[in-house]
């Protein structure tokens, strides 16, 4: 299995270190002395751009500026294909908690293997933050108490973009939904956004991922009298649904396409002719600010291509867990969940986020549009800021929550 791990050299210093560090706590499960997370990945599937290599860089990255080490004790990271698969991802967390001793789990794209690896997770008493997957249920009816949904979640999406895109007078909805968690939650979540601004789902269609060929899918949106046809889809069947509907000229009839879930890479592989105008929904964009900009390019000289808001959000995952277990002088799960929750989270992407008792993370999400090729300056200058909103007003508010963790005023 591929590993990444501090060098013996690195090691030998950290140990010297701990001469002057109180020794990290460690449980009984976790006796190898190490403190061992595992990025469970889509290396091969429609995500392996947006998530992949890139998301094992961003933790690499995370634990570099960490020291390789928590009080003394070295960070060791594994990683894994999860193939988009439920049944290969649930294996793999078993194996990684019962033979491999992994304290915790991160990234995790595809919301099935997610709601998957949730469960497993909450059985064996372990930690998962999901950086990755979209579906808003990993904090609602399928929340438990060892996981932490980080970077994004389809209310969010549906909320951002729906509201804006409704707002416009675009109040009529088709959608071409990927046949699994996340598209249907995607559906259901921005459906009820439409309806809930006055506005009409007149049809939706429900698409296999991995899928090469849209065209039966968008010749019936197509046919349909809805104003916006709306892509509850990711990765590779986004870009295709987008590169196929402008083939079909979905724009030229007057239909307005809708990438519910779009990310940078995505938009690179397009280019700007195929996507400009486009608005998306994003926690992230890399020339935000001088933090953003100094990520930003550290990863690009690592993978020649600007991080995804995937990427940044496990740079995030691993830094924020890191620190509690520092504070915390122990990692056990029990202590390091209620230590990462009582703790802001702060970092280039955020600030004075929250982890909330359902294990969502509250933090500002911001609407963006693709900017023009004219308008594009240099390479990557691809998003324009529209709105920014407020983490309160981004994520389901705790009152409409079904997570069994919340307790109802």
């Amino acid at each position: 299995m591929n590993r990444y791990a501090v060098t013996a050299a690195v090691a030998a210093c950290l140990f010297a270190h701990t001469l002057s560090q109180p020794a990290l706590a460690q449980s009984a499960a976790y006796s190898d002395g190490k403190i061992k997370i595992g990025i469970l990945t889509d290396l091969s599937g429609q995500l392996s751009d947006s998530t992949g290599q890139g998301s094992i860089t961003a933790a690499q990255m995370a634990v570099e500026d960490f020291g390789g080490a928590v009080n003394g004790t070295p960070i060791e990271l594994i990683f894994a294909d999860h193939q988009n698969k439920a049944d290969v991802g649930a294996s793999t967390a078993r194996r990684w908690y019962d033979v491999d001793q992994v304290d915790a789990i991160m990234d995790v794209p595809n919301s099935a293997v997610a709601l998957a690896v949730q469960q497993i997770t909450k059985e064996k008493n372990r930690v998962a933050i999901f950086s990755s997957p979209a579906s808003s249920d990993l904090t609602g009816k399928a929340c438990t108490p060892n996981g932490i949904h980080w970077t994004y979640d389809t209310y969010a999406l549906a909320h951002v973009t729906g509201e804006a895109v409704v707002a416009s007078g675009f109040d009529s909805w088709y959608f071409l939904t990927s046949d699994y968690a996340f598209g249907h939650a995607l559906e259901r979540d921005t459906g009820a956004v439409v309806e809930s601004q006055k506005g009409k789902v007149v049809g939706s269609v429900r698409m296999p991922a991995n899928n090469a060929d849209f065209s039966s899918f968008l010749l019936q949106a197509q046919a349909s009298p809805a104003k916006v046809v709306a892509l509850a889809t990711a990765g590779a069947d986004t870009q295709n649904a987008i590169k196929q509907a402008a083939e079909f000229g979905l724009g030229q009839s007057g239909k307005n396409i809708v990438a519910l879930l779009l990310a940078i890479s995505e938009v690179h592989a397009l280019g700007l002719p195929a996507t400009q105008g486009i608005m998306l929904t994003t926690p992230f964009y890399w020339d935000m600010n001088d933090e953003t900009r100094a990520f930003s390019k550290r990863f690009f000289e690592k993978r020649k291509a600007m991080p995804t808001f995937y990427q940044a959000g496990v740079y995030g995952a691993v830094s924020h867990y890191l620190k509690a277990i520092k504070a915390a002088g122990t990692d056990a799960a029990p202590t390091v969940m209620k230590t990462m929750k009582e703790t802001p989270v702060n970092d280039f992407m955020t600030k004075n986020g929250t982890v909330r008792e359902d294990g969502r993370v509250l933090r500002d999400m911001y609407l963006f549009q693709v900017k023009t090729p004219a308008e594009a300056k240099s390479p990557w200058d691809y998003y324009k800021l529209v709105r920014s909103i407020p983490a309160d007003r981004a994520f389901r508010p705790l009152s409409e929550s079904d997570c069994p963790l919340v307790k109802k005023m």
